[in-house]
C-alpha cells in the first residue's frame, strides 16, 4: 500500500471524490460557486491529454477508522481543511461501510452535507478479473442502458444512444465508455471457469462507466453517481441541501457459476 500510495497507483476499490472520471476543464460551476482548479496542484491527478480525473487520488484522503471487525470496517472523512475546499469548496462529511458477508462485499457510502449544499458526483473504481481464464472468454453481462457519447478526450457531448442488454463473450471488445442507467439499480458482471463475479447497483448510483482495456487481464464496473464531467454541465448532477445527506450502495459479489 506504501508503494502504491507514492506512485499513485490504484489499490483495493478507491473511491473517485469529489468527482468520478473527467473534467472537460480546470474549472467548474455548481451549487452557486464557480471554481478554478489549480494544475500544479498535488491533490489533483490528469491523465494522457492533460485532462483532471477521478478528484483527490485516494491516497491523498484521510480517512479515520470508526469500526473495524472481521466483517465490517467503517470510517469516517472530514472535508473541511483548506487544502481540500480549495479543490472543492462544499464543507461536508463522507462516512464510508464495508460489511462482508455471505452475499458479498457491500460498500455503502453517506455524504452529509454541512451548513451549505454540496453537489454529488463521486463513483468507485472496482476492478474485476476471472484467474485462470482468458479474458477473451469472460461472459459479459450489462444490462439494458444509454451510452454516452464521448469526444476525443472521453467527455460526454451531450448526445445519448441505446445500448441493448449483453450477454456475450467479451472477446476481443474494449471499453473505456459511460453510460446512463435511468435506475439507480443494476447488475453487471463477468462470469467463467466455474464462478461468477458481479457488481451490482443496490441504490444512489445512476450511471456506470466500463472500462476494459484490450491488453490487460481486467475490467473495471464502476458505479457513478453522476455521469462524466456533470460537475462543468450540471447534466444529471444531484445537490444535497444544507444538513442532508445522500447514500449510496453497491456489492460485490462472487459466486459458482455454470453456463
Amino acid at each position: 500500500l506504501a508503494s502504491d500510495a507514492e506512485s499513485g497507483h490504484v489499490a483495493g476499490v478507491p473511491i473517485n471524490h469529489p468527482w468520478a472520471n473527467r473534467l472537460s476543464r480546470w474549472g467548474y460551476s455548481a451549487a452557486g460557486k464557480d471554481v478554478v482548479l489549480d494544475p500544479a496542484s498535488p491533490l489533483l491527478h490528469h491523465d494522457w491529454n492533460g485532462t483532471v480525473i477521478h478528484g483527490v487520488p485516494w491516497s491523498r484522503l484521510c480517512w479515520l477508522p470508526t469500526a473495524v471487525t472481521d466483517e465490517h470496517i467503517a470510517a469516517r472523512l472530514d472535508w473541511t481543511s483548506d487544502a481540500l475546499l480549495a479543490v472543492f469548496p462544499y464543507p461536508h462529511t463522507m462516512t464510508m461501510d464495508a460489511v462482508l458477508a455471505p452475499q458479498g462485499l457491500t460498500i455503502t457510502t453517506t455524504l452529509r452535507a454541512h451548513a451549505g449544499p454540496v453537489p454529488v458526483s463521486f463513483g468507485f473504481h472496482p476492478y474485476v478479473g476471472l484467474p485462470d481464464l482468458p479474458r477473451e472468454q469472460w461472459q459479459l453481462t450489462l444490462p439494458a442502458m444509454q451510452r454516452l457519447q464521448l469526444d476525443e478526450r472521453l467527455i460526454p457531448t451531450g448526445q445519448r444512444t441505446p445500448f441493448p442488454a449483453m450477454d456475450a463473450p467479451l472477446g476481443s471488445q474494449a471499453f473505456d465508455d459511460g453510460f446512463a442507467l435511468g435506475t439507480d439499480q443494476a447488475r453487471f458482471s463477468i462470469a467463467g471457469g466455474g464462478r461468477r463475479v458481479s457488481v451490482e447497483f443496490l441504490r444512489g448510483f445512476d450511471h456506470a462507466q466500463i472500462y476494459a482495456p484490450p491488453d490487460e487481464h481486467l475490467i473495471a464496473l464502476e458505479p457513478m453517481t453522476a455521469p462524466t464531467n456533470a460537475l462543468v454541465t450540471g447534466d444529471g448532477l444531484r445537490v444535497v441541501p444544507a444538513n442532508s445527506c445522500y447514500e449510496a450502495a453497491f456489492r460485490i459479489a462472487v459466486e459458482v457459476w455454470s453456463r
